[in-house]
C-alpha cells in the first residue's frame, strides 16, 4: 500500500477523451497481439444468447452508433442525453458513443416512473433520450411537457410512432468518425444522485474524473490485468456501473462480462461464477449477505480470484462466512458517485472485516468535525476529502446548473462527504453512517451500522435497518426494523424482539439495543441494493 501511494503519479492532460485515448489504445494493441484474446465486453441472456465484442468490434460498432446520435439526433458536443437501458450490449456502445460525439450521458435506471423521468427530463433540460419498448410509453406521457427533448430514440426490434430506431439506422450508419476534441475538464456525465432531503442532484463529472481518476480502482481494488474478466452486478442505472462496469475495467484492458439477470437471483449467480471463466467479482452488500444464506455445495468458482463489495458497509460475519464458503476474501471500499474511490481495502493491504481500507492515493481523506478541525484517531467526525489549496482532479466538477448545493458541500478545506466515520490508529476508515442517519439517543450517538452488525448475526435475522424513533423522554431511540428467517417467521414477535435485545447487549455497547422493533417482509433499497433508512425514518417521525 505504501509502494502504490509513492509510485501513483496520474497525468492529466490538457485533452482527454476516453473513448480515443484508452479503448482505441487498446484496439491497437489487440492487433497487434499485446493483450490477452478475452473480449473487451462479454454478455450473456442466460437462454442461450451471447455477444463477443473484441476492442475493435467496439471501437466499430461505437463508432456507427455516434455518427447515428450526430447525424440522426443533431446531437453536439455539450448535448446532454439521458440513456435508460437494461443491461444489454447497445447500453455500453451508447457509452462510448456519446464519448466520441462529446455529448454529455446521463444513466437511469428502467424502474424510474414517468414523474421521475418527467423531473429529470426537465431538470436535465435534455436533447434526447434513449431507452427501449418497456420505458418509451412513460416518456411518451411526459413527453410534451419538456421543451429541451427534441429526439426520441428507441432501441428495439420493433418500431413506434414519434421514436426514430437505433437498431435500423446502426446497420446502415458509416464505421468512420471523428472523435470531439473533449478537454480534461469537460462535462462526461451527469448522475442523479438521491440526497436525504429533497429531489435528487445532478452529479457531474469531466472527462478525466472518471475516466484518469478510476484508474486507481482498477489497477489496485479490483487488481486487474488484461486477462482478467470482471463481473459487477450493478444496475446500469447507478453511477457503480460506471465505475466497474465501464471505466475501472477497460482502463486495465479487462473484460466486462455482463449478465442480463432482469433481478437479482442467487442461483443465477452462482451458475455463472461456476460456468465462466470470471476471475473478478463485485456484489453490493446484499447480495452477499443473500449469497451466504443460499449454501449451494454443487458450484466451485474455479477461475474466481477475488471478491470485492461496496454501496454500505459487509457485515463482518457475512465476510467471514463467504471466506469459509470459497476460500476468498471480500476487499471492501467506499466512495460516492461524486468522487472516485475514497478508501479501499487494496491489493496487499492486510483486511480488518467491516473496515473500509485505507484512503486512496488520489485523495487526503481525514475526519474533521463541525469546524473543520482535523480529529485524532478514535474520534467518530464528518468523513471529509481535502480540496484546498488544490483541488483533486478527480472529484465530481459541480452539482449541474446548483452552485448553492455544490458551494454547501465545501467546509474550510475539504469537501464533506455527508457520512460519519472513524479512522483508527493504523490509518483504517470505519464506516458509522449517513450523517442524518447517526441516532442520538439520550445524549449517546450511535451509528446504525454497528447495530444492525449486530442483528444479522443472531441466525433468526435475514437483514435488519436501524433507524431513529421519537421517544419522548430519550428524544429518539434506536427502532429495528427485522426481516427474519422462515425458520423464525412464525416464532412468538415478542420472545424473539426479547431475544434479538439481548443478543444486541451482548455483542455491543449496551446503551445501543434497539428499543423499538418491527417485524417486516422486507426492506426498502434503492436500485443498488442500498436499505433506505431515510424512507423507514421519515415513515416513523410521521407517526
Amino acid at each position: 500500500y505504501e509502494a502504490i501511494k509513492q509510485q501513483h503519479r496520474p497525468q492529466v492532460p490538457e485533452y482527454f477523451n476516453f473513448a480515443r485515448d484508452v479503448l482505441d489504445k487498446w484496439t491497437t494493441m489487440e492487433k497487434e497481439g499485446k493483450k490477452s484474446k478475452n473480449p473487451a465486453l462479454w454478455w450473456v441472456d442466460g437462454a442461450g444468447e451471447e455477444v463477443k465484442w473484441s476492442f475493435e468490434e467496439l471501437g466499430v460498432l461505437s463508432r456507427k452508433a455516434a455518427n447515428v446520435l450526430s447525424d440522426a439526433c443533431s446531437l453536439q458536443q455539450g448535448d446532454r442525453v439521458i440513456v435508460i437501458l437494461p443491461r444489454i450490449p447497445e447500453w455500453w456502445l451508447l457509452n462510448v458513443a456519446c464519448m466520441r460525439t462529446g455529448s454529455v450521458l446521463i444513466p437511469g435506471t428502467q424502474q424510474l416512473t414517468a414523474k421521475d423521468i418527467l423531473h429529470r427530463l426537465q431538470k436535465s433540460k435534455a436533447k434526447c433520450v434513449i431507452t427501449d419498448d418497456s420505458v418509451a410509453p412513460a416518456v411518451d406521457l411526459v413527453g410534451a411537457e419538456c421543451q429541451s427533448l427534441k429526439f426520441k430514440l428507441l432501441v428495439s426490434e420493433r418500431h413506434r410512432e414519434g421514436w426514430i430506431n437505433f437498431k435500423d439506422l446502426l446497420k446502415n450508419a458509416p464505421s468512420d468518425h471523428h472523435c470531439a476534441t473533449t478537454k480534461c475538464q469537460d462535462p462526461m456525465a451527469i448522475y442523479f444522485t438521491s440526497g436525504t432531503t429533497g429531489s435528487p442532484k445532478m452529479a457531474e463529472h469531466s472527462h478525466s474524473s472518471y475516466g484518469i481518476g478510476l484508474t486507481v480502482s482498477g489497477r489496485y481494488w479490483l487488481d486487474l490485468t488484461s486477462s482478467d474478466i470482471l463481473w459487477n452486478t450493478s444496475d446500469t442505472g447507478w453511477a457503480k456501473s460506471a465505475w466497474s462496469s465501464v471505466f475501472s475495467a477497460w482502463i486495465q484492458g479487462a473484460c466486462v462480462f455482463v449478465h442480463k439477470m432482469p433481478h437479482f437471483n442467487p442461483s443465477i449467480v452462482f451458475e455463472s461464477l461456476s460456468r465462466f471463466p470470471i476471475t473478478v467479482f463485485c456484489s453490493p452488500p446484499t447480495a452477499y449477505r443473500m449469497f451466504v444464506q443460499h449454501k449451494d455445495s454443487r458450484y466451485t468458482f474455479k477461475s474466481l480470484r477475488r471478491c470485492v463489495s461496496a454501496g454500505e458497509p459487509i457485515n463482518p460475519d457475512v465476510i467471514e462466512e463467504w471466506k469459509a464458503q470459497t476460500g476468498l476474501d471480500i476487499h471492501e471500499a467506499y466512495g460516492q458517485t461524486e468522487t472516485v474511490l475514497i478508501c479501499g481495502n487494496f491489493k496487499g493491504l492486510k483486511i480488518k472485516p467491516g473496515s473500509m481500507g485505507k484512503p486512496s492515493p488520489d485523495y487526503d481523506v481525514k475526519i474533521i468535525d463541525e469546524n473543520s478541525n482535523i480529529l485524532p484517531p478514535g474520534k467518530e467526525g464528518d468523513i471529509a476529502i481535502r480540496v484546498k489549496p488544490k483541488r483533486p482532479p478527480f472529484l465530481f466538477t459541480c452539482y449541474a446548473d446548483d452552485p448553492e448545493k455544490t458551494e454547501a458541500t465545501i467546509r474550510g478545506d475539504f469537501y464533506v462527504t455527508g457520512d460519519r466515520g472513524i479512522m483508527d490508529e493504523d490509518g483504517y476508515f470505519w464506516f458509522v453512517g449517513r450523517a442524518d442517519d447517526v441516532i442520538n439517543s439520550a445524549g449517546y450517538r450511535i451509528g446504525p451500522f454497528e447495530v444492525e452488525s449486530a442483528l444479522v448475526e443472531h441466525p433468526a435475522v435475514v437483514e435488519s435497518a436501524v433507524v431513529s424513533s421519537p421517544d419522548p423522554i430519550r428524544g429518539e431511540v434506536v427502532k429495528a426494523f427485522v426481516v427474519l428467517t422462515s425458520d423464525y417467521a412464525s416464532h412468538d414477535q415478542e420472545k424473539i424482539m426479547k431475544e434479538l435485545q439481548d443478543h444486541v447487549k451482548k455483542i455491543t455497547a449496551p446503551y445501543k439495543y434497539p428499543r423499538k422493533m418491527e417485524f417486516v417482509q422486507q426492506l426498502p433499497k434503492t436500485v443498488s441494493g442500498k436499505i433506505r433508512r431515510n424512507e423507514l425514518r421519515q415513515k416513523e417521525w410521521r407517526k
